[in-house]
C-alpha cells in the first residue's frame, strides 16, 4: 500500500526579517515569522521527520474491522487534572467511541515516575489491546513499557518515548505538538508586545523532558533576534507543585529584578504562579507574560487585558484524537510514522474564542466567554 503521509521538512530557516534589527517592531514581520513557524514543525526527539496529523486517516472498511476486534485500551497518564489533559483524553474517548474501543483503564502518575510504572502493572493485568501513554521520566518508565510491548500491547506515547524502545518494534508513534514552534511564537508575542526591548525572567521545566526542553529552546532561539531584550533570570520548576514554585520563583525574579518587562513560562499551570505573583508584587498590568499551552485562566487574563500577551498553544484534542486512530493503524497491522506532529497555534486576545475550539475541541467553558465580552 502506497503511504500518503505529508511530511513536512523542518527547514530551520536563519531569519533574516527586519523586526530583529531594532527596538520597534514590526507587526506585519511578526506574524510572517508566526506563520512561517506554523508551517514547519520542527523535527521529532531522535531527528525524526514530522509527518502532519492531518495524514493520519481511518477509512470506513478500517472502522469496520477494528469494530470487529473488540479490542481494550488503557489510558496511561502523566496527570489527567489539567484543561491540556482534559482535551487529550476527550480526543482519544471521541477515537475510541468511533472503534468500538473499550477503554478499561484510565491512570493518573500525578507526575511520579514510580506511581507510573506501578500503574503500568495493575494495567496489564487487565490484558489491553493498547496503551495511550504520557510518560512521566524517559528513563525510570522504560522497563515498564519494555514488558507491555514483549506482551504485545500496541503503545502510542504522548510528547516524549520511553528511553530505548524503538518505534515499528516496541511503540507505534509518538504523538506531539510542534513544541520547539510553540516556544518560537511564545517569543515572538514577548518581543510584540515589549517592542522589541526590554529585560525579562524564564520559568523552563527544571526535568529534562522533551517536549518541554524544545520549548525552551524554541523562546531562546526566537527571542534572540531581538537584541534590545535581554535575559537576566532563568529558574526552572520540577514540580509537582508547578503553580506555587512558579509564583516563588517569579517573586524572586522580580524581587531581584525590579525592571523587570516580563516572564516567560514554560506552560499554563506554571505561568498561573506567574500571574499571582505579579499581582502580589503590585505589578499593574506593566509586566508582559508568555506561555504555552491554552487553559481556562490563562485564557481569562489574556481576555481581560491582564498581564498575558499570547501564547503558543498545543492542539491537544486532535493529538489525543490522532492517538487513537494511530492505535488502529497498530490493530490492523497498517504501518505507522514514528513521529506525528501537530502545528502550534498562536492565541492572543484576538482569536481566543476560535483558537480554544480548535486546540480543545469544545466551545470555550462560560467563564472564558464571559471574560470576552
Amino acid at each position: 500500500m502506497q503511504k500518503t503521509w505529508l511530511v513536512v521538512a523542518a527547514t530551520m530557516v536563519a531569519s533574516s526579517v527586519a523586526f530583529g534589527q531594532s527596538a520597534k517592531v514590526d507587526p506585519a514581520s511578526i506574524q510572517s515569522e508566526i506563520q512561517r513557524i506554523e508551517k514547519n514543525p520542527a523535527p521529532g526527539p531522535n531527528g525524526e521527520a514530522p509527518v502532519l496529523a492531518s495524514s493520519i486517516t481511518l477509512t470506513d472498511q478500517d472502522l469496520q474491522k477494528i469494530r470487529g476486534m473488540k479490542a481494550k485500551a488503557a489510558i496511561v497518564m502523566h496527570y489527567t487534572a489539567s484543561d491540556w489533559a482534559k482535551a487529550q483524553m476527550k480526543g482519544q474517548r471521541d477515537a475510541f467511541e468511533k472503534m468500538g474501543v473499550q477503554i478499561i483503564a484510565v491512570t493518573d502518575a500525578g507526575y511520579k515516575a514510580e506511581r507510573q510504572v506501578a500503574d503500568i502493572e495493575t494495567v496489564l493485568a487487565k490484558k489491553p489491546d493498547i496503551i495511550i501513554t504520557a510518560p512521566a521520566e524517559e528513563t525510570a518508565t522504560a522497563d515498564a513499557y519494555r514488558r507491555a510491548a514483549r506482551q504485545g500491547v500496541k503503545i502510542v506515547f504522548i510528547d516524549q518515548t520511553a528511553k530505548g524502545l524503538v518505534a515499528g518494534k516496541d511503540y507505534v508513534s509518538l504523538v506531539s505538538s510542534d513544541n520547539r514552534g510553540m516556544g518560537e511564537i511564545s517569543a515572538l508575542l514577548m518581543a510584540s508586545a515589549l517592542q522589541g526591548k526590554g529585560e525579562i525572567g524564564l520559568i523552563p521545566h527544571a526535568s529534562d523532558i522533551f517536549a518541554t526542553r524544545e520549548r525552551l529552546v524554541g523562546f531562546k532561539k526566537a527571542i534572540a533576534a531581538f537584541p534590545g531584550i535581554k535575559v537576566v533570570a532563568t529558574q526552572g520548576v520540577g514540580g509537582p507543585d508547578f503553580t506555587g514554585e512558579a509564583e516563588r520563583a517569579a517573586s524572586a525574579m522580580l524581587t531581584e529584578h525590579p525592571r523587570m518587562n516580563g516572564i516567560w513560562a514554560v506552560w499554563d499551570v506554571p505561568a498561573e504562579g506567574v500571574l499571582s505573583a505579579a499581582r502580589s508584587s503590585g505589578r499593574d498590568n506593566d509586566l508582559t507574560v508568555t506561555t504555552c499551552d491554552l487553559g481556562a485562566n490563562i485564557a481569562i487574563d489574556m481576555a481581560q487585558n491582564g498581564f498575558v500577551k499570547g501564547t503558543g498553544s498545543q492542539r491537544p484534542y486532535g493529538a489525543g484524537y490522532v492517538e487513537g486512530q494511530l492505535a488502529g493503524y497498530a490493530l490492523l497491522g497498517k504501518a505507522a510514522p514514528p513521529y506525528v506532529v501537530l502545528p502550534a497555534l498562536a492565541v492572543t486576545k484576538a482569536n481566543i474564542a476560535p483558537a480554544w475550539k480548535a486546540a480543545n475541541g469544545t466551545e470555550p467553558p462560560s467563564n472564558v466567554v464571559a471574560s470576552l465580552k
